[in-house]
């Protein structure tokens, strides 16, 4: 009895699989049909994808190898070309390049068009801050160092990619109007930045060090010299004190009796590296009577 109800229950829906089939099997041939199409439609893609991205490529390193040679102008025209014509990512980079090549014949035209390029809303952001970085490498030597400083100064929060770059050059233009605490506080900011480069972080110790010169007073005297940085190391006791002779107006001191202790003979303050008395020193001695 119960093989006899479970053969009726798989006729069952063995009919109720062939109705829906018969019913809807345009349907099941149409989306298979749409399946197929799409997946080669997208193998297709991918594939003369693939290949503009190598002529593209073989094409940016054509410009780069004109760049290369100097030929500056053919390289630019070269760039431009990819830029109208490329993939996206190439196109991108080509503009870029582009505006670059123009800055070894006209700083001022070049960072107008790196300008352009953070005008555009369709440029990608990230590329965006790198233009900006490359129009203030430009402009920070030709424009006045008030006006380049309220211009890129928001660039030097912590925010922006470029930062460091960008304190770097904020200091270079409050050097150029003598402004050395502002150079300053640009360079502490770098040095005091974990994420800096090191490289980048080296140099701004350097510059600082220039900027420490620069406060420095003036000279007292004609023939004398600006004060080091850093103190110069103790002289030895025989040539600290000038010749008799060179003192004007002052008697000589009078040489140590022959009999008298090494410490009377001592000058009257000792070097910093002798303030403690060798391990194997002897005694001081009693003065004779």
């Amino acid at each position: 009895m119960t093989d006899f109800f479970r053969e009726v229950d798989e006729d069952y829906r063995r009919d109720r699989l062939l109705q829906i089939w018969t019913k809807y099997q345009s349907l099941f041939i149409a989306a298979a049909v749409v399946i197929v199409a799409a997946t080669a439609g997208w193998r297709i893609y991918q594939h003369f994808s693939t290949k503009a991205a190598e002529a593209a490529g073989a094409q940016y390193e054509a410009a780069l190898q004109l760049s290369v040679d100097g030929k500056s102008a053919e390289a630019q025209a070269a760039f431009e070309q990819l830029a109208r014509t490329g993939p996206k990512g190439y196109a991108t980079l080509a503009r870029l390049r582009a505006a670059d090549e123009i800055a070894g014949r006209d700083p001022a035209a070049a960072a107008s068009a790196f300008d352009a390029l953070v005008a555009d809303a369709n440029y990608p952001q990230a590329f965006k801050d790198m233009a900006q970085t490359r129009a203030a490498i430009l402009r920070v030597d030709s424009d006045d160092p008030k006006a380049f400083e309220q211009k890129y100064g928001a660039l030097a929060g912590a925010n922006f990619t470029y930062r460091d770059t960008i304190r770097e050059l904020l200091a270079l233009a409050a050097f150029r109007r003598e402004d050395l605490d502002g150079a300053g506080r640009w360079l502490d900011m770098i040095i005091a930045d974990p994420r800096a480069p090191s490289a980048l972080r080296q140099r701004a110790e350097a510059f600082l060090g220039l900027v420490q010169a620069g406060k420095a007073p003036p000279p007292l005297a004609p023939a004398e010299t600006a004060p080091p940085l850093t103190a110069p190391p103790a002289a030895p006791a025989a040539t600290a004190a000038p010749p008799a002779a060179e003192a004007p107006e002052k008697t000589p001191a009078a040489p140590p009796a022959a009999d008298a202790p090494a410490s009377e003979a001592a000058p009257e303050k000792a070097p910093a590296d002798s303030a403690a008395p060798a391990e194997n020193a002897p005694a001081e001695q009693a003065p004779a009577k």
